[in-house]
């Protein structure tokens, strides 16, 4: 039982010790990543993103809508029902893969883009910490 005492006071007063110190600490980092935020090569590279993401969302309804047209032309199209409905089966899985690519290439640019900017983020801070920043 005494152990059991020993080891909850022992996390209580490392919890308190702990919290003291982290609370500091936390607060150092924060003011950093509020800097480093606010920096305009950051806010430059933010904005990008956002741009580049509203510009992938834009190009998805096209695609889609040229699947679905696609999948009903080949549906409504000439022949048995089965040769139809294996038609737009085929005509539906290509276009599932249309809109598969470019989501890709969407998440792929925005994916180069984030590692540009927190290129940038880095190097920005680099530069303020070497000024004394």
């Amino acid at each position: 039982m005494r152990g059991k005492a020993a080891l909850v006071v022992g996390l209580v007063a490392g919890y308190v010790l702990g919290a003291r110190a982290g609370r500091q600490r936390y607060e150092q980092i924060k003011e950093q990543a509020d800097k480093v935020w606010s920096q305009p090569a950051v806010q430059g590279q933010v904005e990008k993103v956002k741009a580049l993401g509203v510009s992938a969302l834009k190009s998805v309804p096209g695609v889609v809508w040229k699947g679905a047209k696609s999948v009903t032309s080949a549906a409504s199209g000439s022949g048995t029902v089965q040769e139809r409905a294996e038609r737009a089966g085929r005509v539906a899985k290509q276009s599932a893969h249309e809109v598969a690519d470019v989501v890709e290439d969407s998440v792929d640019d925005a994916k180069q883009a984030e590692k540009t900017a927190t290129a940038r983020a880095k190097a920005a801070q680099s530069g303020s910490d070497a000024s004394g920043s």
